[in-house]
């Protein structure tokens, strides 16, 4: 009986443990390489421009392993027409692809040299070289190393010089298999370029580079990550080199003037090697311990800001992220009180912004726009428009799309004036270099719903207290570092910052706003050095909203919060100023 008992328990154990193998050799790659991968009818292309990355680093790479975060699952939804089927791959590794049908197609193209960056949240920031530009910026997919897809999202053109760049997700598996390596980018995951002796280059990492530059007529101005880490903490100059080539242990160093925050300054090179014909790379060597920064930034002949109006008084600077709904409110408010220039730096909208610029630029609004890709870099923005903007510009006000300059004196007046903010920096002293005005944060006010009239017009109950203050700065005033915290600037020595009292003027800012639209600010905050919400530190931070956690959850009674006086000053005024009868009713100026 024991035998008879023993036999069969036997070959139970076997069945299990050939399955088990069996899974971990072949079912276990199958399901890991297809888990990633979210395919649709209209996503598959059979078109043949195909791009790689394999950008070779010539310094030390900085490998730093992000804390995982979720990530969604992707899945094959590929539908086949029920008539003879089209030639389609099934991707064992990247250089041996199986066809179904007997006659293959052409070969793909070998890879393109392009550039990859690790970014916060799990996101793969892809820059396709200047030259290579896809003529089709949809389509695309980044496979990575160990076969791992992802769809590859059209971001945007970087400027000077022009480059198209794509944003896809790394893969839950990919973010367990260190060093992170760049993704091949392809238009087809069936039909990857051939990668035969590929050598997949390391993923750059966001917390360690040069990203951007500016030129001028006297210096070359750099924004970098990861040299002064801590706000108020920053490298001497004398510690620091700026090189000009892509060798960069042959380039031509000169001497860092500044170093503050995110922003570097140093002469321009006498020579460069190669020449000026071509952008080259510039970087920051950190000179006490013998290490390059790797960069994506060029050494670019100097450009600015072109204006055919000519030079302005006052201009508003912003940084914007899907804002398209709120965009003409702002604008034709602002632009009756007296704000003539507006420029508007774009950080990856993928909303119809262009497309409400394009109808304020026509109807004769002074609107320019700039790709500014980086995330968490408002300071550096700020810099850089001051630098950008200041042959076209004399003052600068830097405030958000959700702010709106008001004072309790205009509302007797029967309709708007540019006057009323170019007045306050036409009277003053010519040592004045800055204004600063105190913000009043206002609720979401029993709103449910972005409102329909605008949010002067929805939001009308506000907290007690002030928080923060916004600035107009004159360009010319601007310290040499650029140094900028909270929409303030350092001033040269000599000019001065005068501070308006709240019953002179403030900004209206409608912080908490619909609960739709506020939890969009979970995505990540602008500032450098400002948290994001999601991060469990330091919870007691005015920039955090009172009572609200670390997730995208409506707290209860969202509606009625922030909500300790009415304030119908400036919603009773816009009505005033740009309220009409229209045949649906009464609407505002900026309604369409």
């Amino acid at each position: 009986m024991a035998c008879q008992v023993r036999t069969p328990f036997l070959y139970v154990v076997a069945s299990i443990a050939f399955c088990l193998v069996f899974y971990h050799h072949y079912l276990r790659h199958a399901i890991s390489s297809f888990s990633s991968l979210q395919l649709s009818p209209s996503a598959i292309s059979t078109s043949t421009s195909d791009y790689a990355i394999g950008d070779t680093l010539t310094t030390a790479s900085i490998g730093v392993a992000p804390v995982p975060a979720p990530v969604p699952s992707y899945a094959i939804t590929e539908s086949l027409p029920a008539a003879a089927p089209p030639e389609y791959a099934i991707i064992d590794n990247l250089t041996a692809v199986h066809f179904v049908n007997s006659s293959p197609p052409s070969l793909p193209p070998s890879p393109i040299s392009t550039t990859s960056i690790l970014l916060p949240g799990w996101e793969v920031f892809v820059i396709v070289p200047r030259g290579k530009n896809p003529s089709d910026p949809n389509g695309d997919f980044c496979v990575f190393d160990n076969n791992e897809v992802s769809p590859a999202k059209y971001f945007g053109r970087l400027p000077f010089p022009d480059r198209a760049t794509f944003i896809c997700p790394l893969p839950l598996h990919a973010r367990r298999r260190l060093p992170f390596k760049q993704p091949v980018l392809t238009k087809s995951p069936m039909h990857p370029p051939e990668t035969n002796g590929f050598s997949w280059p390391l993923l750059l990492q966001w917390s360690h580079l040069v990203y951007d530059s500016l030129t001028t007529n006297h210096d070359v101005v750099l924004f970098v990550k990861g040299v002064n880490i801590h706000q108020g903490t920053n490298r001497k100059p004398r510690e620091l080199r700026c090189v000009f080539g892509d060798d960069a242990s042959n380039g031509v160093r000169t001497a860092v003037t500044t170093s503050m925050q995110e922003v570097f300054r140093c002469p321009r090179p006498e020579q460069t090697v190669g020449g000026e014909a071509e952008p080259i790379k510039v970087s920051v060597e950190i000179v006490t311990e013998n290490k390059v920064v790797p960069s994506v930034a060029y050494y670019t002949p100097p450009r600015r800001l072109e204006s055919k109006k000519g030079k302005s008084l006052l201009c508003a600077n912003t940084m914007v992220y899907n804002v398209a709904k709120f965009l003409r409110e702002w604008v034709i408010y602002h632009s009756k009180i007296g704000v003539e220039k507006f420029l508007l730096y774009d950080n990856g909208s993928d909303d119809d912004l262009q497309q409400v610029v394009e109808e304020l630029v026509n109807e004769g609004f002074d609107i320019s726009t700039y790709f500014w890709a980086w995330p968490k870099t408002q300071e550096a923005g700020f810099s850089h428009a001051a630098i950008y903007a200041k042959e076209v510009c004399t003052w600068i006000i830097y405030m958000d799309v959700d702010e709106f300059v008001y004072t309790p004196s205009w509302a007797n007046l029967p309709k708007p004036s540019t006057s009323l903010l170019q007045s306050l920096l036409a009277r003053n002293s010519s040592k004045l270099g800055q204004i600063s005005i105190k913000c009043r944060e206002f609720g979401p006010s029993e709103q449910r719903v972005h409102p329909v009239m605008g949010v002067t017009q929805g939001y009308h109950c506000r907290r007690r207290h002030h928080n923060r203050h916004k600035s107009i700065v004159r360009l010319d005033a601007i310290d040499d570092s650029l140094l900028n915290v909270v929409h303030h600037f350092r001033l040269r020595r000599g000019y001065k910052t005068k501070k308006f009292v709240s019953d002179h003027i403030v900004v209206n800012h409608y912080k908490y706003q619909a609960w739709p639209e506020f939890r969009e600010k979970f995505r990540r905050r602008v500032s450098a050095y400002v948290l994001d919400w999601t991060q469990k530190l330091n919870p007691k931070s005015h920039d955090r909203a009172p009572g609200l956690g670390f997730s995208a959850v409506e707290p209860e009674g969202w509606p009625q919060k922030f909500c300790e006086v009415h304030d119908h000053g400036l919603r009773d005024l816009a009505r005033k100023w740009f309220g009409m009868k229209s045949e649906s009713g009464y609407k505002m100026a900026w309604q369409r």
